[in-house]
């Protein structure tokens, strides 16, 4: 049996196990997806262990993805970004991979939305917002992040400028944004904002149908910024199709075959 899994804390509320499972299902494979939990100074020992008992692949979640950095041998993608939440253990060391940046990709792609020659803007300057503005910078003609922290926005356009000199990438505060989204092509929200309450990093007015929005929030699906978004015409990507594409990247990464897409998706929109 192949065994693939989770490391994060906490990770009881993950829908990755019904996802990869259902794929497993689909494909006939003899596979289960576990979840592990071990103390936030116990990561090393953890990966060490899940590679000495024979673990195929792990995905990893908050608070460990920069952690395990140090543990694996990062792709470029994932050495750029400065976090891993994939691990394939089929190598010594074992591979560490960025799939979230992967899933941003694909989620516009599936939706019919290119990022050749777009104006991005980013809300955000946490982890999300770290893979999500690595994504948008080597794909769009001018990307830019506004954060209410505006230090932290400027220290991660300043990474993403060092990592990708050709980028064009500014910053600022939230206030940017009543200058920067009407004109934006593509709009991300990487914060966790509009998850506990009907609010939205972004204001109604600013919307118009010309972007394509994304927000990374999938509890609940359709958020307050969602909603306003269509209500101005706009194209609108729920955060669910982020969780499920980069979840199919990390399956494909571990098996070397074609996620079913459709089947986990499935898994994954009857939880949701």
């Amino acid at each position: 049996m192949h065994v693939f899994g989770l490391i994060g804390n906490p990770v009881g509320h993950s829908l990755s196990p019904p996802m990869h499972e259902a794929a497993y299902d689909e494909l006939g494979m003899d596979a289960k997806y576990v979840t592990f939990e071990p103390d936030p100074d116990a990561v090393s020992r953890a990966v060490d262990g899940a590679a000495a008992l024979g673990v195929d692949g792990l995905n990893v979640t908050i608070p460990f993805k920069q952690d395990v950095l140090d543990l694996v041998e990062p792709d470029a993608l994932a050495a750029r970004i400065g976090a891993v939440n994939t691990i394939d253990f089929s190598t010594s060391p074992p591979r560490g991979y960025n799939t979230d940046a992967a899933g941003v990709r694909r989620a516009f792609d599936h939706h019919g939305v290119s990022l050749s020659g777009a104006e991005a803007v980013v809300v955000g300057a946490g982890g999300a917002a770290r893979a999500v503005a690595f994504t948008l910078a080597d794909a769009c003609e001018t990307v830019h992040i506004a954060n209410r922290t505006v230090d932290r926005a400027d220290a991660l356009a300043a990474d993403v400028r060092t990592e990708l000199p050709e980028a064009t990438v500014s910053s600022g505060g939230l206030e940017t944004l009543a200058d920067r989204v009407p004109d934006a092509d593509i709009l991300v929200n990487a914060t966790s904002v509009g998850m506990d309450e009907d609010e939205t990093p972004v204001p109604a007015d600013h919307l118009h149908s010309d972007v394509a929005v994304l927000d990374a929030v999938y509890s609940p699906i359709e958020t307050r910024l969602l909603r306003d978004a269509a209500d101005a015409g706009a194209t609108t990507i729920d955060g669910g199709w982020m969780l499920l594409f980069q979840g199919v990247v990390a399956f494909e990464h571990w098996t070397g075959r074609d996620a079913p897409v459709d089947a986990m998706n499935d898994a994954l929109r009857s939880r949701l």
